[in-house]
């Protein structure tokens, strides 16, 4: 079978209401979509990602959002995407709500990150750890029981020391995502996995990663999705291999490569240029280019995977269509 299939947006649209009332038996029901990179660019959508989303609803699909930015909180995503069109609240799960589930209530956490992490984790309970405390050289953060590191715009020197002394002192180390770039507008800009690399070094210590496509955040889509969600009849969506294609893995589901966010370009032998991640980063146990069930344009043209039959899906997406 041939993994690398190209979905064309200009050829392949959402059926229409006449194919939807034919009665046939729908190939996906749950959808699993990232939003950076896929629906959104720093709130601004994708193409007509809008009209993908109330397409696939109108298909009868659930559609979760699953996203690795812990910037602001899972309500906040859900308001933004209110913004754009969008209705899901009680949709979105974020990467700061898998790490928030690795904390006890009355524990005490030291937060490299932004809001979305700090109100996820006092909502468990737990009390925050000022990192703008000198810690001085050599120094110990001691009584801290968890660093929990994200997407910090704040992370400086200061910082960094306080998160690493309070790990050499004997702290959990969680980490939001690995992520090294977060796609923008004007191009990848560093994201989270940038600075927990430089805790890491700086203390010496590996951490145990929350988000996509860790156990943590695994297992709290299967909380949220509960006892009737199917893998085999659900999709995920996203633009990395190492994180959307892996999580796709470990839920057993299908997976479709949008090429708008990290994945830039797709050529025909199936590599990727001019991308952030590359199929060879994906590191050598995680997601190759063959594990890609299709590769579509922009998440408008992989709407059209949900209402057609597997077999269909691949035909047609073997016939790349030319721009």
């Amino acid at each position: 079978m041939d993994h690398h299939n190209n979905v064309n947006r200009d050829n392949l649209e959402p059926r229409d209401s006449a194919r939807q009332r034919s009665g046939r038996t729908m190939m996906f029901d749950t959808v699993i979509c990232d939003l950076d990179g896929v629906v959104w660019l720093e709130g601004e959508p994708i193409g007509d990602s809008v009209a993908a989303i109330a397409g696939w609803r109108e298909m009868g699909c659930r559609v979760l959002f699953v996203t690795n930015n812990s910037t602001v909180s899972s309500a906040a995503h859900a308001a933004r995407l209110a913004d754009i069109g969008i209705d899901a609240d009680g949709d979105v799960i974020s990467s700061s709500d898998a790490a928030a589930a690795m904390i006890a209530a009355g524990e005490s956490v030291l937060v490299l990150g932004g809001a979305g992490i700090t109100e996820a984790i006092t909502a468990r309970g737990a009390q925050l750890v000022d990192p703008n405390a000198d810690a001085g050289v050599g120094a110990s953060l001691e009584g801290v029981d968890a660093v929990v590191v994200g997407l910090d715009r704040r992370f400086d020197y200061q910082r960094l020391s306080a998160a690493s002394a309070a790990l050499r002192s004997g702290a959990r180390f969680i980490a939001t995502n690995e992520d090294p770039a977060l796609p923008t507008p004007t191009g990848p800009m560093p994201g989270a996995g940038s600075i927990v690399a430089a805790v890491a070094s700086a203390s010496g210590r590996a951490p145990v990663v929350a988000g996509k496509p860790h156990r943590a955040i695994v297992a709290v889509i299967h909380e949220r999705l509960g006892s009737e969600f199917d893998p085999a009849r659900a999709l995920v969506v996203g633009d990395r291999l190492s994180t959307d294609g892996a999580l796709a893995a470990h839920l057993r589901c299908r997976f479709a490569l949008v090429r708008d966010g990290a994945v830039t370009a797709v050529r025909p032998d199936g590599d990727e240029g001019d991308a952030v991640e590359t199929a060879s980063e994906s590191g050598d146990d995680g997601p190759a280019m063959d594990d890609v069930d299709a590769i579509a344009d922009d998440v408008r043209a992989a709407v059209w995977l949900t209402a057609s039959s597997v077999h269909e899906v691949m035909v047609a997406c073997r016939l790349r269509a030319s721009d």
